[in-house]
């Protein structure tokens, strides 16, 4: 599956912690687009879509969420509860987010400008992508 749990160096002190993220290095892309979800209700799921060749890294920053991810053959649940962690999703992968934590705050970086093109928002038409692969 190409999604990856990836860990961020946390700088700090008596005073606080501080994480740098900078494209190309602990993010593999060139980041084009910055995201964020917020305030989401209970209850609620969100996603419920794949991407053809956007690169995504998910933060959450605050709070935690947790994802549902399918390539097709594989399907797994991460959790994202700590600002050092991120999730690295790369291509074919149908992604849902769920059970948001009151505080969570998602930040999502992205390879590349919004385009409706690359997104496939219909479950069956991703199944059949992921079987002709």
């Amino acid at each position: 599956m190409n999604a990856e749990l990836i860990e961020f160096k946390v700088i700090g002190d008596a005073r606080g912690s501080l994480i740098a993220v900078e494209a190309m290095q602990q993010v593999p892309f060139d980041i084009k687009r910055v995201y964020y979800i917020f305030d989401t209700q209970e209850g609620v799921r969100r996603g419920f879509h794949a991407h053809i060749e956007l690169q995504q890294v998910a933060i959450c920053v605050r709070g935690s969420c947790r994802f549902k991810l399918e390539d097709g053959s594989e399907v797994r649940e991460v959790l994202l509860d700590a600002p050092n962690k991120c999730l690295l999703l790369k291509g074919l992968i149908w992604r849902e987010m769920f059970d948001f934590s009151d505080d969570c705050v998602l930040l999502v970086l992205a390879s590349e400008h919004y385009d409706e093109a690359d997104y496939i928002r219909d479950y069956d038409r991703f199944k059949e992508l992921t079987n002709a692969v």
